[in-house]
């Protein structure tokens, strides 16, 4: 987390997200503070938000809990992914939130009727915010966080608050600010945007020169075209660093190099006739001869033998070996751990000591695949982040045709009811179980998995009485438990489509 040492005396206490409980249980605050991400990287001055807050504070007491900062940054800003998409609807004149909703990947915005009712003639809809994720808190956010335990993330808060403001009584107000940089470094996407900021210089005073991490012995010399040099780097003959270069200490760079728009750090050994191209390297590696990396991550201790290709967002990392002469495909990660071993450390949890030394044995077999990595390359393949066509199809019907018939033919109302009496064996629902789990973990996760379940039926009132077997299923396969289906049905909140859903028939009896 970086931020400006000028904020920091604004306050007696910094705490992360994720210090918040131990925080409360410790009772340590007894003030304001300052509540942010562990990888926010910000320069925002926050001295204007926190006279706001304060002054909201003393006219009404123990109303006004939390101050959210807000940068206006229009779609498709480089610091925005889509992952930062919000929509706020916020009173125009108090600057109080009265909605607070994650946009990713949404069709439809739904707006719950109660917020047009707040007493307020003036509302503001916005979408061309970036939540900067700096929050000015009162000290009892703390106990708030800790009293209710379905309260995992910061979204989760501020729903949490805003739907039940009319029984807390307590409310969340809005910063909004032009000026300063705020983003939160939360993938590679941002890793990517934040670090070519910085090195652009975009977030200044924060400048690699300024050895703002305050490491012992760290220092660097900024020249022409925003290239940084740290002691000992060693450049080769006819190699051009052209612009937006940072060098680490002790870092040989051989000849007839090109580097641009790239990252290395300390100790790394470098080839003749390399191209790096929005590359990040990190301590330690080294990399062959006539080697070429676009817009991927390195990480320590990784060697890229002669002649290897790396497209764009290819992850290398700790201590792989790749090459020599093999071309790795966009979106390419390899790892030295097998993407097995997690499942059979947990299966192993419950072998025998005769299964014990199968399982062991059948580790030994796992081989590095040459076709991966290269012949002398060691390493193993993780699965990108985007699924082959035939996966990405089979998860699809999944996640939003449960409710269909079998049979895409049929369209009649009476052929579905009738299919989806086998729902409950339905082999894709089965297949991608262990995936739903895994994303499928808090009390939140649920109300989203069912509100999507949800907005799909909306869509298709012919299959409505599908949906108890849809929700029996997934109970059944532990997916979502009963207070979360429970929770859902009670739901106020919601259209009159959704309250007739509800009142299907068939989630009646699931109810009873």
């Amino acid at each position: 987390m970086v931020l400006l040492v000028y904020n920091a005396i604004l306050f007696n206490l910094f705490i992360f997200w994720g210090d918040i409980w131990d925080v409360d249980a410790k009772a340590l605050v007894r003030s304001d503070f300052l509540l942010v991400y562990g990888d926010v990287v910000s320069n925002i001055d926050v001295s204007q938000a926190l006279q706001e807050h304060k002054q909201r504070r003393k006219m009404e007491k123990n109303v006004s809990v939390m101050t959210m900062i807000f940068k206006e940054s229009p779609p498709g800003h480089k610091t925005r992914c889509e992952d930062d998409d919000i929509i706020v609807a916020m009173d125009g004149k108090s600057k109080r939130i009265l909605h607070y909703q994650r946009a990713q990947a949404l069709k439809k915005l739904h707006f719950p009727m109660n917020i047009f009712h707040s007493g307020s003639d003036e509302f503001e809809i916005r979408f061309d915010l970036l939540d900067c994720h700096i929050s000015i808190c009162s000290p009892q956010v703390a106990e708030l966080f800790t009293d209710n335990f379905d309260y995992q993330t910061k979204n989760d808060f501020v729903r949490g608050l805003l739907v039940n403001e009319e029984i807390l009584g307590n409310q969340i107000h809005m910063h909004v600010t032009r000026d300063g940089y705020g983003a939160r470094v939360s993938n590679l996407l941002m890793y990517d945007t934040v670090s070519s900021d910085m090195i652009r210089r975009w977030i200044y005073p924060i400048t690699p020169e300024a050895n703002f991490a305050d490491q012992e012995g760290q220092s660097c010399t900024h020249s022409r075209h925003n290239v940084y040099r740290e002691p000992g780097v060693s450049l080769g003959h006819g190699s051009q660093m052209e612009e937006n270069v940072l060098i680490g200490r002790n870092t040989v760079i051989g000849a007839n190099c090109t580097i641009s728009n790239t990252v290395i750090g300390a100790n790394c050994v470098i080839g003749d006739n390399v191209t790096l191209d929005r590359a990040y390297i990190w301590n330690r590696v080294h990399i062959a001869n006539d080697v070429k990396v676009k817009q991927s991550v390195i990480c320590d201790n990784v060697e890229v033998k002669h002649g290897v290709v790396l497209n764009e967002q290819c992850v290398l990392a700790y201590n792989v070996v790749v090459g020599p002469d093999i071309t790795l495909q966009e979106g390419t990660v390899l790892s030295m751990h097998h993407p097995d071993e997690e499942d059979d450390e947990d299966e192993d949890e419950f072998l025998s000591d005769d299964d014990v030394g199968y399982s062991k044995d059948k580790t030994k077999q796992k081989v590095f695949n040459p076709a991966e990595v290269g012949s002398e390359g060691k390493g193993y393949r993780w699965k990108s982040s985007s699924l082959d066509d035939t996966e990405e199809d089979e998860l699809a019907e999944c996640i939003w045709g449960l409710a269909l018939n079998p049979d895409p033919e049929s369209d009649s109302e009476s052929e579905v009811s009738e299919g989806s009496h086998d729902l409950g064996s339905h082999p894709l629902l089965k297949k991608w179980a262990p995936v739903f789990k895994n994303y499928v973990k808090r009390p939140q996760d649920q109300m989203d998995c069912l509100a999507s379940m949800e907005e799909v039926f909306l869509e298709r009132e012919t299959h409505w009485a599908a949906l108890v077997k849809v929700l029996m299923s997934v109970y059944q396969l532990e997916i979502l438990e009963e207070e979360g289906i429970m929770r859902w049905f009670k739901q106020s909140s919601t259209t009159g489509k959704s309250q007739q859903l509800r009142r299907n028939q068939g989630v009646r009896f699931f109810k009873l």
